[in-house]
């Protein structure tokens, strides 16, 4: 049944995110045991968790794909979706943040704002998603749910202000105290699944008094009437704090900050009552879209409603095979999807039927005959990529579509028997629709077939769900570096292409200035192209395929074949044949001017550089820090807490393949560390020599 406007309001299509080791997915366990959804509470150290339901997911103890289940809080029905917390599948979390409308942002008390919480708020501030923080683990040796908000106020910039104040902590949690209504919250039962009010304990009253007025002060900047009654000491009504808490969430202006542990079972109940009380419902979300204006040929933002009346707009955000078919996860933006239903894909103009429409639950599914606006659920039928949007009508409008990040780490990747080729290409053409930050291409000279990915990880669950779910076995090679090619000085060139062999020749002939890319110019292009023909000299109608040319030759470049980025090209002059000049000579010579020139801008190789971040024991710091620094990496900052130590820092991915045992072997078994896709930098010279004589090898064997 789709859901009508008054149940509309109740709906919240929400995601759970965190840095890995957060406690997402059992905090998932806890909300869907409590909902009802679940008569047993799943574990992830115990492989059984019900959000993670692959078998690699079971064995490793990690997330690796979002998992999407509907559940119901009181008078709230709740789509929830389970994010992974490792930065090799941020994919996960991108596609996922971008069709919901509002987040749980979980953070581990004692390990508080980490690497993987900085890009999970970049992305929610990407898609501008309001959300609430939950600080789990308070049962945990140095548990300091301040010292986290705190970091949450410098480290990412936000509003957070408590809404709560413990009971205890560490070994002694016991509940917390809710500084609205002023009532401590204990969690009965074997589970925590009876929730008990009482008084303050005696020894909070002072705690409480001055966290309450700490709340109010910071809620006050929200709204002038509360702050008149302050102002006025006067009481101030429960609903006026919730309704301002509700609006600035909503305004993303602050964070309210709950807490709890989910192992313990306590804490979980106060968080769905949150969801429901301050998150948005579909109807108090703008969905940004975009049509083009048939009279201009512009761009402009498209005003949709979560209306069932109107025409359907849609969002293909994930795409999953199973046994029974290819199921696309799909986002209602407005009007109605049915069962056995046409819409046409607005990129590609295709009309696809969708044959049946699923509600999820992890793996689980419920049929339905039709969805509406505001909901979240599964289709089969379609063929489309991840990101696409689908209409009622074509070319009806576009859904702002999802941030990809490049991949940084490649691998080739073969069948151990020739037989099996054709079953490795099914399986990696599955994997490249379900996961666009997988990147599979055939090297050119060598023939061999290249995976490329956003860490070791990230291709390491890849080559391991290839030999489970195709069972073929492959071989792959060490992992590879995605080097770039940029050029650090300007050349003036002028190239002439000639050709007269018999029958109609080629001519084609441009000058101008290869340089790189000025640091005004902010852009995340890799190449610019600008031209300042005058009088002709080269017909305008040629100037696209001197650009082509260029293009074309930036996928491998001349000095040791790797992309070239950070290049701008200017052309000046230039000379055609009235007859022998056309957009093929012209493209040849753009090409040959690229491969000819570039070498004289002496090039740099550029390397991708990681933001790694150690935890270890703070006796192995000197050790971890020894080591970093012989593989070119440098600290950028350094926390102690208790023993334990984190450090921050970067570090050419070239230098980190096998880290993760050296660090454990380094801090018997204690140590572990994420790392993300920093920026690109220059390589020092000598390991430049390297890489070309290298690659100049490979090419003349």
């Amino acid at each position: 049944m789709a859901l009508i406007m008054s149940e509309l309001k109740n709906c919240r299509n929400i995601g759970i995110s965190a840095h890995i080791d957060s406690g997402k997915t059992t905090l998932s366990e806890r909300i869907l045991y409590y909902t009802g959804r679940t008569h047993k509470m799943g574990e992830v150290h115990d492989g059984g968790a019900t959000m993670d339901h692959m078998d690699l997911e079971q064995e490793r103890g990690i997330t690796i794909t979002s998992a999407a289940t509907r559940v119901k809080w009181n008078d709230t029905t709740i789509n929830l979706i389970d994010t992974p917390g490792h930065v090799d599948f941020t994919v996960e979390v991108e596609r996922s943040l971008r069709v919901l409308d509002g987040a749980v942002l979980v953070l581990c008390s004692v390990g508080g704002v980490q690497a993987q919480s900085l890009t999970i708020d970049r992305q929610m501030k990407r898609y501008g998603v309001p959300r609430l923080a939950f600080i789990n683990k308070m049962d945990r040796t140095g548990a300091n749910p301040e010292r986290v908000v705190a970091q949450l106020h410098d480290k990412l910039d936000c509003d957070a202000v408590m809404m709560q104040i413990p009971i205890g902590r560490e070994q002694d949690f016991q509940g917390v105290v809710d500084l609205i209504t002023g009532k401590a919250i204990y969690f009965d039962g074997d589970q925590g699944e009876h929730v008990r009010y009482a008084e303050i304990p005696v020894e909070l009253h002072e705690k409480y008094e001055q966290e309450r007025k700490s709340m109010l002060e910071s809620l006050s900047m929200y709204s002038d009437e509360l702050m008149e009654l302050l102002l006025e000491e006067k009481e101030i009504p429960e609903e006026l704090i919730h309704s301002v808490v509700k609006n600035a969430t909503l305004a993303r202006q602050m964070t309210p900050v709950f807490m709890g542990s989910a192992y313990k079972n306590k804490g979980v109940q106060p968080l769905l009552d949150a969801i429901g009380r301050y998150l948005p419902s579909p109807i108090e979300r703008d969905a940004r879209a975009f049509r083009t204006n048939q009279e201009t040929g512009e761009e402009e933002k498209f005003e949709l409603t979560p209306d069932d009346s109107k025409p359907l707009v849609a969002m293909a955000f994930k795409i999953v095979e199973d046994p029974y078919g290819t199921l696309t996860f799909m986002r209602i933006y407005q009007g109605k999807l049915v069962k056995g239903g046409t819409y046409f894909n607005q990129r590609t103009g295709k009309k696809e039927r969708v044959s049946r429409v699923f509600r999820m639950h992890a793996d689980q599914r419920v049929e339905l005959d039709e969805a509406g606006a505001g909901d979240i659920v599964a289709v089969i039928g379609i063929d489309c990529s991840s990101g696409e949007t689908f209409c009622e009508e074509a070319n009806y409008c576009t859904l702002e579509s999802i941030f990809v990040p490049e991949p940084v780490i490649q691998v080739a990747i073969k069948p151990l028997e020739t037989k099996d080729s054709d079953r490795l290409s099914k399986a990696l053409y599955r994997f490249r629709k379900e996961d666009p930050t997988l990147v599979v291409k055939t090297d050119a000279e060598s023939g061999e077939t290249l995976i490329a990915g956003m860490g070791e990880l990230h291709l390491d669950v890849y080559v391991e769900r290839i030999r489970r779910e195709y069972k073929v076995e492959v071989e792959t090679s060490a992992p590879k570096v995605n080097y770039r090619e940029a050029p650090t000085e300007s050349v003036k060139f002028d190239t002439k292409h000639k050709k007269q062999s018999g029958g109609s020749g080629q001519f084609a002939h441009i000058c101008g200035v290869m340089s790189p890319i000025p640091e005004e110019e902010e852009t995340n292009e890799p190449f610019i192209f600008e031209e300042q023909i005058t009088g002709g000299v080269i017909p305008s109608n040629y100037l696209p395929a001197v650009e082509k040319g260029f293009r074309s030759s930036l996928e491998k470049g001349p000095v040791a074949g790797f992309p070239v980025v950070n290049l701008k090209i200017l052309v000046n002059d230039g000379s055609y044949h009235a007859v022998d000049s056309s957009d093929l000579a012209f493209r040849i010579c753009a090409a040959t001017a690229l491969r000819e020139n570039f070498p004289r801008t002496k090039p740099a190789i550029l390397e991708p550089i990681m933001k790694i971040e150690i935890e270890c024991p703070e006796n192995f710091q000197g050790a971890v820090v020894g080591d970093l620094a012989s593989r070119r990496g440098i600290i950028t900052s350094t926390e102690t807490s208790g023993n334990s130590c984190r450090l921050l820092g970067e570090v050419p991915l070239a230098e980190t393949f096998g880290y993760s045992s050296v660090l454990r072997g380094m801090t018997q078994g204690q140590g572990v560390f994420s790392m993300e896709f920093l920026k690109y930098k220059r390589v020092p010279a000598t390991i430049q020599e390297s890489i070309v004589r290298e690659r100049n090898e490979k090419n003349n064997k």
